[in-house]
């Protein structure tokens, strides 16, 4: 996302450093879940890499990493979906996302703007990974547009790459309901 908190692929850095930063967090990762504008965008480009690699190991690892892994995508439109490993949902429901946190495996991912809200909203993140690219936009898709509710976050670490580009690592700070009476 940009600095002033728009979401924007065609804005960030892409450059071998930060493609191997993902490349480590989707190594730690058995699921990644996305929207469908995300993912049709995922979809068209990184199975083509998989297939005609380009001269650039990190984007090539990306490709293998991101075609392999195990994708939900959740859209009321999409009627089905060609991408190796990718189930099809139609809602979000909070229960099922509570089992499939509760299984045994890595990491779950959490990779379209809308998601990232619909399970804040829910309660479901229980880390907010930030990578905020060293530019201003203006205008676009914000992140946060559409959260119902505050959001009180500790920051647990930062990472600094060398194109300017920062990852903020916040857990959200739950209220415990506290006892009356």
């Amino acid at each position: 996302m940009t600095l002033d908190g728009f979401c924007d692929h065609t804005a960030g850095i892409a450059d071998d450093e930060l493609h191997q930063h993902y490349n480590d967090l989707l190594s730690s990762a058995d699921t990644w879940l996305a929207g469908r504008t995300t993912y049709q965008l995922m979809e068209s480009y990184w199975p083509s890499v998989v297939k005609h690699p380009t001269a650039n190991k990190p984007t090539n690892e990306f490709a293998v990493l991101i075609d392999n892994i195990s994708k939900i995508v959740f859209s009321r439109t999409l009627k089905n979906i060609d991408w190796k490993n990718t189930e099809l949902k139609k809602e979000i429901i909070k229960d099922e996302i509570l089992v499939l946190k509760e299984q045994a495996g890595k990491d779950i991912l959490v990779g379209s703007p809308s998601l990232i809200v619909a399970f804040a909203n829910l309660n479901l993140i229980d880390e907010f990974q930030l990578c905020i690219h060293p530019v201003i936009l203006g205008n676009g898709l914000p992140l946060f547009k559409s959260i119902n509710d505050k959001i009180d976050l500790k920051l647990l670490k930062t990472k600094t790459f060398g194109s300017g580009a920062v990852t903020l690592y916040y857990v959200p700070v739950r209220k415990e309901l506290k006892n009356k009476g």
